[in-house]
């Protein structure tokens, strides 16, 4: 069953929930356990939806419910009140959730840059005509980012910083990846941080690239995993070690089988077959990269995301 769940509030919002979160994994019929997760509905969540296709959890005796976020701010309260069993969220948002003290886990890896600087599956872009060349020119300009103060604004920063621009003089704004395009089309915004499948149709309806800036950022970027609370880590582990098992083998064929990512993307966006042929694809991976996930710890410190630097070795797997 896949349905949309409006989740809100970032990580900070949510500290209240933390003791009242859901069992969740309830048992099914035939002895298999109702599992949630939640996931935004784009390209990076492919591997999910292949695995679900492909029966690699019901295979592990889960009977996956998918539901849809608008990013990782809005899937860790999904995941600490226990509307999620798991969540797709990426690796910066679970970072302020552990400086907010909420006791999160990643389980698998989910998505990884492409490592290609030419064309990576997430890039900021502007309108063909605009004045904006360069990273550098960002600088003092209104970006669009899916969530504020998270992994897309804070790899920004750092490649404008990179670029000699001033990473504290751009106008972040809060504007949904389906949304982007218009807001880019209308001038609401000057540049727009768009991930596939809506990058390609932004490209192909004449935005340029400033920046690929998760490839720019460091190409071993690891940009979002698969995550639950220490809760559940601690009292279901049996349960974890299925929706990881599960995980990996979906990750692991969704790697091995990119024609097949970009079919199952058709069943959860509206993106044409063409497009979809088109669109850049990201790495998925089994393992985490701890030494650019901690760039990306030391970079939302010396953003101000952060307060300190995160404890990988509490939040990866």
């Amino acid at each position: 069953m896949r349905r949309p769940l409006m989740a809100a509030g970032a990580a900070g919002s949510v500290l209240a929930l933390a003791a009242c979160g859901g069992d969740g994994g309830t048992e099914a019929e035939g002895g298999m356990q109702d599992v949630t997760v939640g996931v935004i509905p784009i390209v990076d969540t492919a591997a999910l939806w292949l695995g679900e296709e492909q029966g690699f959890f019901e295979e592990e005796g889960i009977n996956l419910d998918i539901q849809t976020t608008s990013g990782g701010a809005a899937a860790v309260p999904g995941v600490v009140s226990g509307d999620f069993d798991f969540a797709f969220g990426n690796t910066l948002s679970l970072m302020v959730a552990q400086g907010e003290g909420l006791d999160l886990r990643y389980v698998a890896n989910g998505t990884t840059t492409s490592g290609d600087a030419e064309r990576d599956f997430g890039a900021v872009v502007v309108p063909a005509d605009s004045d904006i060349q360069g990273p550098e020119d960002l600088a003092g300009k209104t970006v669009s980012v899916n969530n504020l103060n998270n992994i897309g604004d804070t790899t920004i920063r750092h490649v404008v910083d990179e670029a000699g621009g001033d990473p504290q003089s751009i106008d972040f704004v809060e504007v949904g990846f389906p949304d982007a395009p218009a807001a880019l089309d209308r001038g609401q915004v000057d540049a727009a941080w768009i991930l596939d499948p809506f990058l390609t149709q932004v490209l192909e309806d004449g935005a340029r690239v400033v920046s690929y800036n998760y490839v720019e950022f460091d190409p071993e970027l690891d940009i979002a995993g698969y995550f639950t609370t220490a809760q559940k880590v601690e009292e279901d582990p049996e349960l974890v070690e299925s929706f990881q098992n599960a995980m990996n083998r979906s990750l692991e064929y969704a790697n091995e089988n990119p024609e097949e990512v970009r079919e199952i993307v058709g069943t959860y966006t509206e993106i044409s077959d063409e497009l979809r042929e088109q669109m850049a694809l990201p790495r998925f991976r089994t393992e985490f990269d701890r030494e650019a996930m901690q760039k990306l710890g030391d970079a939302a410190v010396e953003y101000g995301t952060l307060e300190e630097a995160p404890d990988l070795d509490v939040l990866l797997p």
